[in-house]
């Protein structure tokens, strides 16, 4: 999940447009009468879903899993049940008068002026993203920088938004550009290779180039003539393509790609990420390879056609940049904040800077000297430093309340663009001048309302074991703590992911209506460091629990909220932190949303293509020790009968390649048999649809609205 969908709480559309992607044809159902979705009184009841008598042993304990059948998606049993559950959560959405003016609201505020995104330097243009909403898709822009006319390069919304960009890498000197696309949310990518001056698509077409957990990548030749890209081993015809054993191959322009050749990666690890770090400015590269999702990276750097290991995982490397020539790394080995070393060729090693204030995120060249950007908790920053090491000084960001995106610079080059954002400053991107110090705002994106007068406020939890949890709250003026503040709680906790500060956007349609907003920075993130992310991982997974439900109380303490009026919201990982809430802490919760979640933990490893991905962050169930500790605390398996749980409303993809369907499935199904409550478990299911990365405008725009008006029925939100 290192690209994992983690945003705060995402944009919507308008609700009939989002409900009328989510099913398919209609599907003969067999139904009981009294299960079906009938009324009973004024409540609708879900579908039934049998229990079977499915079972596993493990280390010597028998375990359930009466909704095993529920995983096969070909089986036409499990296609009836999907289309009947979906009938039944749009018969339940449709009950809720709140949904067409908050729909209209949010999709009013997501109209943005243009947005822009990804910004990369190579031979003196700028290649970006570019989305004008309600737009689809974005498309990629090249401009030569810093004052030539913008030229729209790839644009793929011929299709109303079915294919997406994962990603686009120019050549060294601009040339060309090789960009990724996918199809229907399944991210597996497909390369293309564009003339930039031209604008003429060549003929390269090249399958098979990574997606889903595996992140693509392309490091390209110094003479522009080819370059390695990350790619799965080719399926053999008439077979998917199995998303694991990825290898870096080289392709020669002009080629087909059934003549590329493996030059890095073959038998290196079944579950290896490869992040390629190149260096526009003498084509040298290095690669990051990951172990597992969440893990620290060998470094390996390429020489020739070679590549030759420098660091190997004991180093736990993170991130790297190439800074006037020589490969800087941000290791966190007995630096638990970071830690610059260069590296040579042979694998030796040069602290540049030492560990201090504030935990690495990212590094960039500038001039001859490179910028790092920093996270305590909730706060970032960026903190320039000469060819020497020796600080220059602080960047004149805003001291609070924003994050750090992308950064396009050179080495060599006195100035950097710089993107930023916060919670109530939309994307602004700002050139940065390395020798005087100067920023200059030349991109900011105009929203669609005014944000200026969003309260931001941090509240503070303590955990079991007596960590403090920073929580950000958002409100509007007049708003202040009165016990019972329709609220909704966000966190993910896990992947070395932080929780940034990210614009509101969309979401003022909840505070405008006297909602609040909070945010949690618990462990498993990296927003204070690796120890921070270790914390959370393995036999340690149970403290982001406890750190979440730890900013509920402090939410309760401060009288923000109440039980009665809090809700809860997390997705990918934090669908798994959602699923522990609900069976962890049934009573504290009035509504859970929780998306393309992660719910039977000991079936996920060995049972889908991204579970042995994972294994760096949740540790495996084959270790008696972390089986225990997993059986403890898996949502599917501690859903306890006669139990009265909350509101929650599961989403997922049918084309999700990063946590399987079935997840949601089984345990909406395990709820709906074990809930004691009159409070609806309802699951969506987008049937042309992934893990949400590349979705278009009118998805993410659709999943607030729905989202929204779910939490406004639930608690009470006031009508504006």
């Amino acid at each position: 999940m290192r690209q994992a969908l983690v945003v705060a709480i995402l944009m919507f559309a308008p609700a009939a447009a989002c409900l009328a992607q989510t099913s398919t044809a209609p599907t003969p159902v067999t139904r009981t009468p009294s299960r079906d979705v009938s009324l009973i009184g004024q409540r609708l009841l879900p579908p039934q879903t049998p229990a079977r008598t499915d079972r596993s042993v493990l280390h010597g304990v028998t375990v359930a899993d009466p909704y095993r059948w529920l995983e096969n998606p070909d089986d036409p049993q499990v296609q009836a049940w999907i289309s009947a559950q979906n009938a039944y959560t749009e018969a339940e959405l449709a009950k809720m008068p709140e949904g067409a003016a908050l729909t209209a609201r949010v999709r009013q505020l997501a109209i943005t002026s243009t947005t822009r995104s990804g910004p990369v330097l190579a031979g003196g243009t700028l290649f970006y993203q570019q989305q004008t909403p309600p737009q689809p898709q974005p498309v990629v822009i090249a401009q030569p920088w810093p004052d030539g006319a913008a030229k729209t390069l790839v644009d793929p919304n011929a299709d109303q938004g079915g294919t997406a960009i994962t990603g686009y890498w120019p050549s060294p000197k601009g040339r060309y550009l090789a960009y990724g696309s996918a199809e229907g949310g399944s991210e597996l990518t497909t390369l293309h290779v564009l003339d930039v001056h031209s604008g003429t698509l060549l003929p390269d077409t090249l399958p098979w180039a990574g997606g889903g957990t595996t992140p693509q990548g392309v490091a390209w030749d110094a003479d522009e003539r080819g370059f390695s890209y990350v790619r799965f081993v080719p399926p053999v015809p008439g077979k998917p393509v199995e998303q694991f054993n990825a290898a870096l191959a080289h392709h020669t322009l002009g080629q087909p790609a059934a003549a590329d050749r493996t030059v890095f990666g073959r038998d290196y690890s079944k579950v290896a990420e490869y992040v390629l770090v190149d260096d526009t400015t003498s084509a040298q590269a290095a690669v990051l390879a990951y172990e597992g999702d969440g893990g620290p990276a060998e470094v390996f750097i390429r020489r020739g056609s070679a590549f030759r290991p420098v660091l190997g995982h004991d180093a736990n490397a993170r991130t790297a940049a190439w800074v006037s020539g020589r490969l800087y790394v941000a290791t966190f080995a007995d630096a638990p904040r970071g830690r610059i070393v260069a590296v040579d060729a042979n694998g030796a090693t040069t602290t540049v800077l030492p560990e201090r204030k504030g935990a690495i995120q990212q590094l960039a060249p500038l001039g001859n000297g490179f910028l790092v950007v920093r996270s305590e908790g909730p706060d970032w920053w960026v903190e320039q430093y000469d060819a020497k090491a020796a600080f220059v000084r602080r960047l004149p960001l805003p001291a609070h309340g924003i994050s750090v995106g992308a950064i396009a610079s050179e080495s060599g080059q006195d100035k950097a663009l710089i993107s930023y954002s916060g919670w109530t400053t939309p994307s602004r991107w700002v050139e940065y001048d390395g020798r005087s110090g100067s920023l200059k705002t030349i991109f900011q994106v105009k929203p669609a309302a005014d944000y200026s007068k969003v309260k931001v406020q941090r509240i503070d939890g303590t955990s079991k074991d007596g960590t403090k949890i920073p929580v950000t709250v958002l409100s509007m003026p007049g708003i202040t703590p009165n016990g019972a503040r329709p609220t909704i709680l966000y966190s993910y906790g896990g992947f070395d992911i932080p929780i940034k500060p990210g614009f509101v956007g969309a979401n003022l349609a909840w505070l405008e209506r006297g909602g609040v907003l909070a945010y949690a920075n618990i462990r498993g993130g990296n927003e204070n460091g690796q120890a921070w992310h270790a914390q959370g991982q393995k036999l340690h997974k149970q403290n982001v629990f406890d750190d979440f439900h730890a900013a509920a109380l402090a939410l309760f303490n401060t009288r923000w909220t109440d039980r009665a009026h809090l809700g809860i919201l997390g997705g990918s990982n934090g669908g798994l932190l959602m699923g522990s809430q609900i069976v962890q802490h049934p009573a504290d919760y009035r509504a859970v949303v929780a998306r393309v979640g992660i719910y039977d933990m000991l079936r996920h490893e060995t049972d889908f293509a991204n579970g042995p991905y994972n294994v760096s962050e949740y540790g495996s169930i084959t270790d008696p020790a972390q089986f225990k500790a997993t059986l403890a605390y898996s949502p599917l398996q501690n859903a306890k009968p006669n139990t009265a749980y909350p509101a929650v409303l599961m989403t997922t993809g049918a084309n999700d390649p990063r946590v399987a369907p079935w997840q949601s499935r089984k345990f909406t199904a395990a709820l709906q048999n074990a809930t004691s409550s009159d409070q609806p478990i309802l699951l969506l299911t987008r049937m042309n649809a992934g893990h949400g990365v590349g979705a278009p405008f009118s998805q993410r725009v659709g999943d607030t609205a729905i989202g929204l008006t779910f939490f406004a029925h639930e608690l009470g939100l006031p009508a504006k």
